[in-house]
């Protein structure tokens, strides 16, 4: 997403954060003081939600918290996504790139420049019992289905655009975005996908057989997944955050969804620098 944006006293900036996180008050107030002065502050909220965003017509969204407010932010915008930048008062930081500091200095230039936003793709959920929706939910991460207790073999039959690949039987599947690919997917020896790569990643959970393999589809492609068989505590659990409770005869259908998050980046980190630096991609054994 290139070229430049609306100028910095024409933006509509909204605060939120995570009402959970320390230091997420004082942090609000302090960036709030700059904001005004690069642009129009219309609403803050300690909340998890984005929709008062939305409402009042922000086209500049910074969450304070980390990766968790991000992913749950950004999943109740829906369709009205706008540019998003997270600032990490939390552990990780993968997708919160800044910090207060940081996110105090470059505001002024982020609020101009179209350049520093990335559009990362989302996938949509459905739930579907005896032919009737039970479940939705946006996934800017995945979608995971777990076996769940007694934690006996679940049996997932999967297709990809209406043709049957095959059967599962093991702990469950994964259904990840290139953003999440870095998340459980990659726990689960699933591929590393860069952001911006489009695509759906597909890795089972200690699968029954040596054949199942991680397999990356279309970014256009349908999923479905047939639960043949499963345990009491079978669940279906998107970004790690809401849920539903999986039956036998239950089928889940997965997709791209219509709009895509809009990430802004930190100019400060280079591309690769969260994986090298917080994930330690690469690093030799006995390094750092």
């Amino acid at each position: 997403m290139g070229g430049m944006g609306p100028t910095t006293s024409s933006r509509r900036v909204f605060i939120v954060g995570n009402p959970e996180k320390r230091g997420v008050k004082t942090a609000m107030k302090s960036i709030q003081a700059v904001a005004s002065q690069c642009g129009e502050v219309v609403g803050t909220a300690l909340s998890f939600d984005g929709k008062d965003a939305v409402d009042r017509g922000a086209d500049f969204l910074i969450v304070l918290g980390g990766d968790g407010t991000l992913l749950a932010v950004c999943r109740s915008l829906g369709r009205n996504q706008v540019p998003i930048a997270g600032v990490n008062l939390g552990k990780l930081g993968y997708l919160a790139e800044f910090t207060a500091a940081e996110l105090e200095a470059e505001l002024p230039q982020l609020l101009c420049d179209g350049d520093a936003v990335s559009e990362r793709m989302i996938l949509e959920f459905a739930v579907r019992r005896d032919g009737a929706a039970v479940f939705s939910s946006l996934a800017v991460n995945d979608g995971v289905v777990h076996a769940g207790p007694p934690y006996r073999i679940i049996q997932l039959a999967l297709a990809v655009d209406g043709m049957h690949l095959t059967t599962i039987g093991g702990d469950g599947l994964i259904v990840s975005t290139p953003v999440g690919s870095t998340a459980h997917n990659l726990s689960a020896g699933g591929p590393i996908m860069q952001g911006g790569v489009l695509g759906i990643v597909l890795t089972p959970l200690c699968a029954h057989s040596l054949s199942h393999r991680p397999l990356v589809v279309e970014h256009k492609a349908t999923v479905e997944i047939s639960v043949q068989k499963a345990n009491e505590g079978t669940s279906l659990m998107v970004d790690g955050q809401v849920g539903c409770p999986l039956l036998k005869g239950d089928v889940i259908t997965v997709g791209r969804f219509a709009a895509n998050m809009k990430l802004v980046r930190n100019p400060r980190r280079p591309r690769w620098q969260g994986l090298v630096t917080k994930l330690h991609w690469g690093q030799s054994p006995g390094a750092g």
